[in-house]
């Protein structure tokens, strides 16, 4: 069963699995692993229990992976808070501290020392503690109320009761997410560390190899990482920047395999993917591949000519709109390949086969 994010730009924490010689289709809440999947993921080749990979008891997988700066994930890859993500991840933060005198985006960035390492204001690391099911309490008060408005009034309410009650008398801050268009409810207990410096970065040359050319595509050569390392107060707990602050020593974290994989091994990702569209109907199908789709993606190449413009008027401006600029290039390269997907997928047909059979079933249950 695929797991989904409800629609709103909800960030969850979900694992995707697979094997090399079976890639098996899935996005699943390690919370629940124990009760519907860790038996086959440990057929593929998974030597893991559910509680090493999530776990409220002991430190477990889920403690070495963290959200990066809200919109991405990173993994904690030594005991003194060294911290990896994605370049693109890493870009903002490394188009902040550059310059024509420091221009770390054309030529790196790397700290020789602790004292070298570049504090970022503004970027937050978060680790999830627990998460639990909290459909219930969501939803207490509803059963019998029709009106929308009357019945979101009592959800909102009840999950405020809720996230206040799960962090009283902690730095812990807390967040109630409906998953499954809103069938089900989860409560997110986190800390989230403020105090992150960067360590190293590429150049572009490197972390954006092939740039949008080779954007999306695979087989894609690229160096897309980026370091960076999360402070602690000498308690190991958040603090706001300090220069006494100290390298957080983390509960979990991945040691690097220099080994590389082999054949069939089992792999898996953890992370936050920000959210899935797996069940929208077939009109909204339609719609993004003949209508809102193909209009996105002209307003972001327009976009891309105008910053290109003025970005190769001098290197000032290159530093200042780097970001901006890929991430408007992002978009702009993932919508075409949605759309060729789509279409070589025949995804509008498929999609009106399973409603066809779905409201069957429906009709005959």
């Amino acid at each position: 069963m695929i797991s989904q994010i409800q629609r709103y730009g909800i960030l969850s924490f979900l694992i995707l699995f697979a094997s090399i010689t079976f890639a098996k289709e899935g996005m699943w809440l390690p919370l629940l692993l124990d009760k519907y999947n860790i038996g086959e993921m440990q057929q593929m080749g998974c030597k893991l229990s559910a509680e090493d990979i999530y776990s409220v008891n002991h430190n477990s997988m889920k403690d070495a992976v963290v959200i990066f700066g809200g919109r991405c994930t990173g993994e904690l890859i030594s005991g003194e808070g060294l911290l990896m993500t994605n370049y693109h991840c890493g870009l903002r933060y490394i188009q902040y501290h550059s310059s024509l005198e420091n221009d770390y985006l054309t030529n790196g960035f790397w700290a020789m020392s602790r004292e070298e390492e570049l504090p970022v204001p503004g970027l937050k690391v978060t680790f999830l503690v627990r998460m639990v099911d909290v459909s219930g309490d969501v939803l207490a008060g509803t059963n019998n109320v029709e009106d929308h408005f009357k019945r979101d009034s009592i959800i909102h309410s009840n999950i405020l009761e809720i996230e206040k009650k799960a962090v009283e008398d902690s730095l812990y801050t807390a967040s109630v997410k409906p998953l499954y268009d809103g069938n089900q409810y989860f409560l997110f207990v986190s800390e989230v560390f403020s105090d992150v410096r960067i360590v190293g970065a590429p150049p572009s040359s490197i972390g954006k190899f092939g740039g949008d050319t080779d954007n999306w595509m695979w087989p894609r050569h690229t160096g897309d990482f980026s370091l960076f390392r999360i402070y602690a107060n000498k308690d190991n707990r958040p603090a706001h920047y300090a220069s006494d602050n100290v390298p957080y020593q983390p509960k979990q974290y991945f040691p690097i395999n220099l080994k590389g994989i082999q054949q069939d091994d089992f792999t898996m990702v953890l992370g936050y993917p920000g959210r899935t569209s797996q069940y929208i109907p077939s009109q909204a199908v339609d719609m993004i591949m003949n209508v809102t789709g193909p209009l996105k993606i002209d307003i972001r190449a327009e976009k891309l000519n105008v910053l290109r413009a003025y970005m190769e008027d001098g290197p000032a401006v290159r530093i200042q709109y780097a970001a901006k600029y890929a991430s408007t290039s992002n978009a702009w390269k993932k919508w075409q390949g949605e759309i060729k997907g789509l279409k070589r997928l025949q995804a509008v047909d498929v999609k009106r086969a399973n409603e066809k059979v779905f409201q069957t079933w429906v009709t005959d249950s």
